[in-house]
């Protein structure tokens, strides 16, 4: 999969994975050594997130079920918790400095789509 800004143009990740119950959304980044670029994790759905007993920072965005970005966090810590965004539908992690790097921000709109196999 690969999450797109469609409102610059830009690509936030090739490599995208999905937290979609409540396991991997508890689990989400916990015991992982870090994203890599191009790499994202969503969860959903998800209005708050915590970053304890994770050992790196990430970006974060905070997204409807439109995929509209409504709060972005840059540089979140380990041992912190976000504030809980009540219209949000997801969350979607990304490695450091990805947000000022794409110019992602509140109001853009975002997409998900599946890449081609090349054989």
């Amino acid at each position: 999969m690969q999450l797109v800004n469609l409102s610059n143009g830009t690509v936030l990740a090739d490599r995208v994975w999905l937290a979609d119950n409540f396991k991997k959304r508890l689990k989400g980044l916990i015991g992982n050594p870090g994203l890599k670029h191009g790499e994202a994790l969503i969860l959903s759905p998800c209005k708050s997130i915590h970053t304890c007993f994770m050992s790196f920072n990430i970006d974060v965005i905070f997204a409807s079920k439109e995929m509209t970005i409504l709060h972005t966090i840059e540089n979140i810590g380990p041992f912190r918790f976000s504030p809980l965004i009540t219209r949000s539908h997801m969350v979607i992690e990304l490695p450091v400095g990805h947000l000022a790097a794409t110019g992602s921000k509140a109001g853009h709109q975002l997409q998900l789509t599946f890449k081609e196999a090349v054989l």
